[in-house]
């Protein structure tokens, strides 16, 4: 408990309730097998603006409810426990509260519904949100609304558990609520989730406060018995001290007290500062079009014919991530519309900012920040060459973790990590576009901007709402308490909202000090080395063409998080955490002055405890490559790596490529080759300046580098003239500035 956290050897499949410990009777099986078919429940349709906006996403998920099957069966094994394994930890990976799996009866389908040709049901059970308290605006909105958001959460999960099992080659149907073919009570009941009391199904830790829905299937899974009638009420001493390894009741406890503004990390504890901890010029920051993305790039063929059939094909590789990908792509449509003409009164930056953070912690952000929308933050152009015109003015910046205890089960580069990152789309694209829908029925304009679908750059956003700072991962921010673990969506808004101010919790030091990612990054695209100038920002550049050929083209795995996986900075901190790593967070954070003590004794020790490694008892997935739409067994085998704190590095060898502004494709370049020249951006290096030296050229009043004006598009037509709404750039206190200016 000191160096690991209890749960550290408790399968990932048994979810974060210890519904394994309560007790059983098959004897019920018996009772509910012999009820009477019921009539379909009507689907009572509340009229509040939240309401309606959580309905129409449930319905947009719905829409994938039951489609065809892969054409072929993938190796499964035979062993029911392990198949159950999976998708159960594709549900928990999702969120399900807790899941059950149980065989379908006659009488588990609605009356006047033709029986699928289904042998079983994997049933979920999703918790309600936090309610918000009674000052805060968000209560009159959620409030009404509490039913249909829990319902469009059952309905993503579902659906996403019910694709995963398709991709595999199995019939599955999601039953969800508003479009039912089965008693989702029985089957909750048969599957051990809740038990009957005064004829309302209670579930032994949460209650009545949950939805349900559940996924039939011909995929044979080993069950669970029904709950026995004494189960009613689980949380019993053993409940609150964390029985088995589950998540305590004491952890619940403590993210139940906190404001319902607040997540469920101390944010409230990290330094604010006026600017991020690292240099940014502002009126030197090139807006970019979406085209010099390298993923665009690669799917437009720059980087070869390798990259551009495998970047058609990488977020498709696994069950699971094909089965996410589908959904996320079907959100796209609805991320703009036109606001109402109504007037809602809600004219106070601090009471709708305090309720849009309650709102989003609500939907199922991890972290939620606000700030006023940089030039710079917006692309430029369009995929297809379109220019953007900036159209709101702040951004709520929200992020999700990606899912600690599946990271520690993967290698980071193996056949879950894409599925990670679609997790944190698909719920990020949900949670935006809730919010965006329902902003926009209270009078203001709304957009969710997602992975699949954005007109702003994320990253500066992230850096200007207080979540986070630069680290040596390059373009990649880190929060104190989550690290790197996560994806980020941004609603952007004319809502009157109150910003955020960047953070300090001494991460520069600490990456300076830390070189672990660069060590385990299997493409040698993270530098050893100093912080430049790039593009008007001060960072640890990475070598962005490799990372990305090497996540499109890894043969032995889906995409990467190499860097995500091993940086000492992600870990769990709450009540159940180990002692050591909420004392050194505690520090990291409040007693910043320490750093240069602490930092050298955490990273070594970071090596030692072995984190970084894989955990078998969190690996829930089977290893599978999609190829031709069927799941078959990986054609090259799946990365095993670990940690090598002994590895020998020499950065004087580490040869970088630098796409400055200049070298990127016309914004216009929409169907146009544009091949990467390496060897030129390697040289490119030499145009580099250090922070220091950027600061004396500022102070100087010299222009900005050439190398800072993008390649301008066929039209010739300039960038606009928006006014920063920051103040000028100041020197950063950071020891590494400080040091590169001596």
């Amino acid at each position: 408990m000191l160096f690991h956290a209890r749960s550290k050897d408790r399968p990932f499949s048994l979810g974060t309730f210890p519904l394994e410990c309560l007790p059983r009777d098959d004897a019920i099986m018996a009772v509910e097998s012999d009820g009477p078919r019921i009539l379909a429940p009507v689907d009572a349709a509340g009229n509040a603006p939240l309401a309606a906006a959580a309905r129409k996403y449930r319905d947009i998920f719905a829409a994938s409810a039951g489609q065809e099957a892969a054409a072929a069966k993938a190796p499964v094994p035979d062993d029911l426990k392990a198949r159950a394994s999976d998708v159960k930890g594709m549900a928990y990976f999702m969120d399900s509260a807790m899941v059950g799996i149980c065989k379908m009866v006659p009488n588990a389908w609605l009356e006047g519904i033709d029986a699928l040709p289904h042998t079983h049901a994997v049933v979920l059970m999703i918790e309600d949100g936090k309610r918000p308290e009674g000052h805060n605006l968000a209560k009159d909105w959620i409030d009404p609304a509490i039913r249909e958001i829990s319902d469009m959460r059952a309905a993503e999960i579902a659906v996403c558990v019910a694709r995963h099992i398709r991709a595999m080659g199995f019939e599955a149907r999601a039953d969800v609520p508003g479009h039912r073919y089965v008693n989702a009570d029985r089957l909750a009941v048969m599957a051990g989730l809740a038990v009957r009391v005064d004829g309302r199904l209670i579930n032994p830790f949460i209650e009545g406060r949950f939805s349900l829905a559940a996924v039939t299937t011909d995929y044979a899974l080993a069950t669970d018995s029904p709950l026995a009638q004494s189960a009613w009420n689980g949380r019993g001493l053993s409940y609150w001290w964390g029985q088995n390894g589950a998540m305590s009741g004491r952890e619940r406890n403590r993210r139940a007290r906190r404001p319902s503004h607040y997540s469920h990390y101390p944010m409230e504890q990290v330094k604010e500062v006026d600017r991020p901890t690292t240099l940014i010029l502002d009126d030197e920051v090139p807006r970019v079009p979406k085209r010099a993305a390298f993923f665009e790039r690669a799917l437009q063929g720059d980087l070869g014919k390798k990259a551009q059939k495998e970047r058609s094909r990488f977020s498709f590789k696994h069950p699971s991530s094909k089965g996410l990908l589908g959904v996320i792509r079907s959100l796209v449509p609805h991320q703009d519309g036109e606001a109402t003409d109504v007037n809602t009164g809600l004219d106070d930056p601090i009471a709708n900012t305090e309720a849009i953070k309650a709102l989003s912690y609500h939907l199922g952000s991890d972290l939620t920040g606000i700030c006023k929308i940089p030039r710079y933050a917006w692309f430029s152009h369009k995929e297809d060459g379109r220019p953007i015109k900036p159209y709101h003015n702040y951004a709520v910046v929200m992020l999700i973790d990606q899912g600690y205890d599946t990271m520690e089960g993967a290698s980071g580069d193996d056949w879950i990590s894409g599925t990670q990152s679609m997790r944190g789309y698909l719920r990020g694209a949900e949670i935006a576009g809730v919010m965006a829908e329902f902003m926009r029925s209270q009078g203001f304009s709304s957009r969710s901007q997602t992975n699949a679908d954005s007109d702003v750059l994320q990253i500066p956003l992230i850096l200007w709402a207080g979540l986070g700072e630069l680290s040596r991962i390059g373009e990649l921010v880190l929060n104190p308490f989550v690290g790197p673990r996560f994806k980020s969506v941004v609603l952007t808004t004319d809502m009157p909202l109150a910003a955020d101010k960047p953070i300090d919790f001494g991460l520069q030091y600490f990456c300076n000090n830390c070189l672990k990612c660069a060590r385990e990054c299997p493409c040698d695209a993270i530098p050893y080395g100093n912080k430049v100038m790039f593009n008007g920002y001060e960072m640890w550049k990475p070598d962005a063409e490799r990372c990305t050929r090497y996540r499109l083209t890894n043969m032995k795995g889906a995409a990467c998080g190499r860097c995500m996986k091993t940086c000492p900075i992600n870990k769990v901190v709450d009540a159940d955490g180990p002692i050591a790593t909420r004392v050194a967070s505690w520090l990291g954070v409040n007693a910043m002055f320490l750093k240069p003590v602490l930092v050298p004794i955490a990273t070594w020790m970071d090596d030692k405890l072995g984190n970084g490694m894989r955990n078998p008892m969190k690996k829930w997935w089977f290893d599978h490559e999609i190829i031709d739409d069927v799941a078959v067994d990986p054609r090259v085998g799946t990365n095993q790596r670990d940690i090598e704190p002994n590895k020998k590095v020499n950065p004087a060898k580490q040869k970088m490529a630098y796409y400055h502004a200049n070298m990127m494709p016309p914004p216009d370049a929409c169907g146009a080759l544009t091949t990467v020249n390496r060897k030129e951006a390697v040289a490119a290096g030499a145009l580099l300046e250090t922070p220091a030296e950027a600061w004396a050229r500022k102070q100087r009043e010299e222009p900005a580098p050439a190398h800072y004006t993008p390649t301008p598009p066929s039209g010739q037509a300039d960038d606009e003239n928006i006014a920063s709404p920051y103040a000028n750039p100041v020197k950063p206190q950071s020891p590494v500035f400080d040091t590169a200016a001596e």
